[in-house]
């Protein structure tokens, strides 16, 4: 009925117990998506949203066995296979999402602080990796919970299509190993380094300390009561660098020196972070990818724990936290497809939220945003 519908319909049925089906996994699925787009937080809420839209909902869905009780949604989406719903995730975004030579692509982990059990579960950490351009999560991973990012890093990158684009990672995603990946798929990097690669970062202020040619240019924006100048200055003589053949493809070291002004007192903070990179482009490009990165903690990260009140989440059976983790994207990425404006302004995250919620011509429109 809905274009996500033709990606996420199809997934396999995890319940064995077949005499005892009453519901069918699209009606679940569909019903989940729609509650968490206008404003569902949990399985109960889930349940309140079907119950509220019976006649709506019965419209154009089966519902054999009625409307679902919450125990019914969180046994379910405890039981999918995260891979599988991941590839339905990806299938979807791959439908939708325009990849192209030199897109910004960052990568970043978020803990879900309120997933673990009683000390028995440990607490889910999340890698995800966000396409500015497209304002759409492109796919997450679970972090093993005897693991880090590290490892998950290159295991999303193995399940991405992301040939050509640019990959932006912070400090802990600054590993031999994770730049030879990048590569591998295709793609370039830009690395933070700070010094828990402490050689290289040594090295890396040393070139920039004693190189006073190097290529810059200069970016600055005024915004939330501040005055932001960013200095972007780039080396591409790698002889700066003791380990530089184990870096695979390693081509520019890039410092960037943020200084803010705040308006109202005059008070200013000065930050200088450093970077590793397989492109050879100029300061200006590498100002502008660096400060793209910060779109997957200001549009994703954060908008997850304020509008979706993801950290406050408390789904712990089985693999319910990090399957309802994808509900939460898909109904961020569908919102975020919208250019919906009230008086010339683009309406935010919670207010189509409540549009969709009140709406349901508008709520239809963004579950038709795919394929």
């Amino acid at each position: 009925m809905t274009a996500i519908m033709e990606h996420f319909g199809s997934l396999a049925d995890p319940r064995t117990k077949e005499h005892k089906i009453r519901h069918k996994i699209y009606d679940i699925i569909f019903i989940t998506i729609a509650a968490v787009i206008c404003g569902a937080e949990d399985w109960y809420e889930i349940e309140d949203y079907g119950k509220d839209n019976e006649a709506w909902l019965s419209t154009f869905l089966e519902l054999p066995g009625g409307l679902p009780a919450h125990d019914t949604y969180n046994r379910l989406f405890s039981l999918f296979d995260p891979q599988a719903l991941q590839q339905c995730f990806i299938s979807w975004v791959q439908s939708m999402a325009q990849i192209s030579q030199g897109q910004v692509v960052s990568i970043d982990g978020k803990q879900m602080r309120h997933s673990g059990e009683q000390g028995n579960k440990a607490i889910i950490h999340m890698v995800s990796a966000w396409s500015n351009e497209n304002n759409m999560v492109l796919g997450q991973l679970k972090v093993n919970d005897k693991s880090n990012e590290i490892t998950a890093i290159p295991a999303l990158l193995d399940v991405l299509m992301l040939k050509g684009c640019w990959i932006t990672i912070d400090a802990i995603g600054c590993q031999i190993e994770i730049a030879k990946k990048i590569k591998a798929v295709g793609a370039e990097y830009i690395l933070a380094v700070k010094d828990n690669q402490k050689h290289l970062h040594d090295d890396i202020i040393e070139a920039f300390e004693q190189t006073a040619g190097a290529a810059s240019a200069v970016q600055k924006n005024v915004g939330h009561g501040r005055i932001e100048k960013r200095t972007c200055r780039v080396i591409t003589d790698m002889d700066w660098i003791c380990s530089k053949d184990q870096w695979e493809g390693l081509k520019a070291i890039v410092e960037i020196t943020s200084e803010r002004t705040y308006k109202a007192t005059g008070e200013k903070q000065i930050q200088v972070r450093h970077y590793i990179s397989s492109i050879n482009t100029t300061a200006d490009a590498f100002n502008t990818a660096i400060r793209e990165h910060w779109g997957i903690e200001n549009k994703l990260h954060w908008v997850l724990d304020v509008c979706f009140n993801e950290d406050a989440g408390t789904k712990m059976a089985g693999c319910a936290a990090e399957n309802f983790s994808f509900m939460n994207k898909v109904a961020l990425n569908l919102l975020n497809q919208s250019d919906e404006k009230r008086g010339g302004k683009k309406l935010s995250i919670k207010r189509k939220r409540k549009k969709a919620d009140r709406d349901k011509d508008y709520l239809l429109s963004l579950l038709a945003k795919a394929g």
